[in-house]
């Protein structure tokens, strides 16, 4: 059975040691705190011990963070995968003709519909969780940022005695003379 934003696992679930994967890619359109570039890409795999679904996947995303510095945009390649680890309860139904096995999951948000993973969303976690907590523009913490000092994030601020600045102006300006 196949609907649209929905991996069904239950093959995996009803029989365990089974390997599933699946190609994503998906644009996460209902996400207004992202500004994707590209559509998420990658594999996502998932398979049951009887006790637990484990769901493993690698993926790779294109962003536009603000730079922690001097808040000018900027466009990272974000690679990040994704492994976990789900209850599964009740008996697979390989192994029983009268009952079968449910994933059963206590998180804040959705993730299954019965026994199939809502690929959004999951992925959405992950990506969320993988972003860097400071991104940074080319020039670094250290460098001297051009954009920084357009946007006046930094004022350099004279250090030195007082009677020395003027100096420092005479050396600066003969400096430019040459």
């Amino acid at each position: 059975m196949r609907r649209t934003g929905l991996l069904d696992l239950n093959e995996a679930v009803q029989n365990p040691g089974k390997r599933l994967q699946f190609e994503v890619n998906t644009a996460l359109a209902s996400e207004e705190d992202l500004d994707l570039v590209e559509a998420v890409s990658g594999t996502l795999e998932a398979v049951s011990t009887g006790n637990a679904l484990l769901i493993k996947g690698q993926f790779k995303a294109k962003i536009v963070l603000e730079c922690a510095r001097c808040t000018e945009p900027l466009t990272v390649d974000l690679p990040f995968t994704m492994e976990d680890e789900f209850e599964v309860e009740g008996i697979p139904s390989s192994y029983a003709s009268d009952s079968y096995a449910q994933v059963v999951c206590d998180e804040l948000y959705q993730l299954f519909d019965k026994n199939a993973l809502h690929q959004d969303t999951y992925i959405r976690q992950g990506l969320i969780v993988s972003l860097p907590l400071q991104p940074i523009c080319s020039f670094g913490w250290d460098g001297a940022c051009p954009n920084a000092k357009q946007a006046n994030l930094e004022v350099e601020e004279p250090h030195g005695r007082p009677e020395m600045l003027k100096l420092e102006q005479f050396r600066r300006a003969e400096e430019g003379k040459e």
